[in-house]
């Protein structure tokens, strides 16, 4: 049977547990997406002095979240999260691939979806294929009748904070002062995702280009922890 007949078969599940739970479950650190693995850049920008103490790795992550991924990523949970058809989801994913600035950047979105989508299939029984993590996560909220607010919210707060276990490890900061700067950037997160989820595609734009700079410079970068 075809994947769109399947889709057209598909029915959402109805909620049995607090959906916050399962967006918990999704987007903790314990998921098995590799998000730990990458740094979006951050790396190479700790490394020629762009981000070294809180403040700076505050304003860069704020920038981030505002101007760059963190704000299309949401965009594009959104569209998957409405898509009706697997020809508009298949699409969809082809646009969020072609949106990556480096091939570390297409890498980070193209390895977290596969491995969110394959286990999210496996534990919560969903007709899920490999898709970019956002598209992933959106088509999966929806199959899984999950809130949009909520899951947008917590799956860009779920960004912020990998980034900022990076900054702990990289910059480095105390831990202290990383929950700081994320604590700090909460509202901005909520008050992004709940824009978001109201734009549509051709609202994605980022000005964000430093961290695309430091994306591409990481791909050569002597020394490397992370993958991106």
């Amino acid at each position: 049977m075809a994947m769109g007949a399947r889709m057209a078969m598909i029915t959402r599940i109805p909620m049995t547990i607090d959906p916050v739970l399962i967006l918990a479950q999704w987007l903790a650190p314990t998921y098995p997406v590799g998000a730990y693995t990458y740094s979006h850049g951050l790396e190479w920008a700790v490394q020629t002095g762009m981000v070294q103490d809180a403040d700076s790795f505050r304003d860069w992550l704020s920038d981030v979240v505002e101007h760059g991924a963190g704000r299309n990523d949401v965009i594009l949970l959104t569209a998957a999260y409405e898509a009706t058809d697997e020809d508009s989801l298949q699409g969809l994913d082809e646009f969020a691939r072609a949106l990556a600035p480096s091939a570390e950047r297409l890498l980070e979105t193209d390895q977290q979806g596969a491995a969110f989508a394959q286990t999210t299939a496996t534990v919560f029984k969903q007709d899920l294929s490999a898709l970019t993590y956002p598209v992933a996560v959106g088509r999966a909220a929806s199959l899984q009748n999950l809130p949009l607010p909520e899951t947008a919210r917590l799956f860009l707060h779920a960004f912020a904070a990998n980034l900022t276990s990076a900054a702990i490890r990289l910059v480095p900061l105390g831990q202290t002062a990383g929950q700081q700067a994320l604590h700090d950037l909460a509202p901005l997160c909520q008050s992004v995702s709940d824009q978001a989820i109201t734009e549509p595609l051709d609202a994605i734009a980022a000005s964000a280009f430093a961290t695309d700079v430091a994306s591409m410079n990481h791909e050569t970068q002597y020394s490397r922890l992370f993958r991106s």
